[in-house]
């Protein structure tokens, strides 16, 4: 899908393939052949900087040309309810254009529709650019915060259930995690080089910074650390957390194990006494209240075996 935006007058208005003009805004979101060569027809931009974003697999990194640079970045998405994952997101700036590339709908580029218009601009691209990767750092924060409350939520019932269900919650939840952590030490990594190439003066052609710019990628490269910091938290607490329930699982198991052998034990008891009554052999007081005699012996037993594993701590 190839969709054409141009900011104008505070409003984002759409544009048609032949309306498009320079500043104009180009998303290619799970793009067909024909829409990559659309754009680059329209564009000149190399084909090869298009396909990279729609590898699912794709690194965060940036490439620079003399007429283009593509920045690829990892942005977070959410599968399901406890299921996270990062997905590759491209963004080419070349002379009079703005391209982003991404595989599926993703929520970083779902805050910069119509209704948020008035809070940038197509044609400043530079600002644009680091606006988006500040979305995407205010997501990952924002994902964060909800799989903290979620691991606790999961911790509470935990502590009364002790069911595989919440500890197969509690690995999707830190597989998340680890994603997320890949993905932002290689999206800092970006920021990084995006800024010691605006020091060295290479980009300027292709990206001006003006001071609030240069702010705003500040805040961006700050943000991510935050995030990153964040994710490492989470998952050594989430790590210690599966580690301890899984072992109170498994104590809770040896518990029930160690119960149900002491009352076999005490069930073979009464078993014996009336096996051996029962016999087809002469047995003393076999006809002398026989059965009295059987029962009385088997609660002696089982109350002397009982008195016996208690004082071991096995019932």
């Amino acid at each position: 899908m190839l969709k054409i935006f141009r900011s104008h007058q505070g409003q984002l208005k759409e544009l048609s393939v032949n309306e498009v003009e320079a500043g104009a805004w180009l998303q290619l979101i799970q793009p067909t052949e024909e829409e990559l060569a659309r754009v680059v027809a329209l564009t000149g931009t190399p084909l090869e900087l298009l396909r990279p974003a729609l590898d699912v697999d794709e690194r965060s990194r940036t490439e620079l040309e003399e007429e283009n640079i593509l920045i690829i970045t990892n942005v977070p998405i959410m599968r399901g309810v406890n299921s996270y994952d990062t997905l590759p997101l491209g963004i080419i700036i070349c002379r009079g254009y703005f391209i982003t590339v991404c595989s599926e709908p993703n929520p970083v580029l779902e805050g910069f529709g119509v209704l948020q218009s008035h809070t940038f601009h197509t044609a400043k691209k530079t600002r644009l650019l680091f606006q988006i990767l500040f979305r995407s750092a205010e997501l990952y924060l924002k994902y964060l915060t909800a799989i903290n409350r979620r691991t606790d939520e999961i911790e509470s019932k935990l502590r009364r259930s002790m069911k595989n269900e919440e500890l197969f919650e509690l690995l999707e939840l830190h597989k998340g995690l680890t994603y997320f952590h890949a993905a932002l030490r290689a999206n800092g990594s970006v920021m990084e080089r995006l800024f010691r190439l605006r020091r060295n003066n290479q980009i300027e052609h292709l990206i001006k910074m003006y001071e609030e710019d240069e702010d705003l990628l500040e805040d961006v490269i700050i943000e991510n650390k935050q995030a990153i910091e964040m994710v490492e938290m989470y998952s050594n607490i989430l790590n210690g957390m599966m580690d301890t329930f899984a072992s109170i699982i498994s104590n809770n198991l040896n518990i029930v194990m160690k119960f149900l052998a002491s009352m076999t034990i005490l069930i073979a008891l009464p078993t014996m006494v009336s096996s051996f009554m029962g016999m087809n052999v002469d047995v003393p007081f076999g006809e002398n209240n026989g059965f009295v005699i059987a029962l009385t012996a088997s609660c002696f037993l089982t109350v002397i075996g009982a008195f016996v594993l208690w004082k071991k701590g096995m019932l």
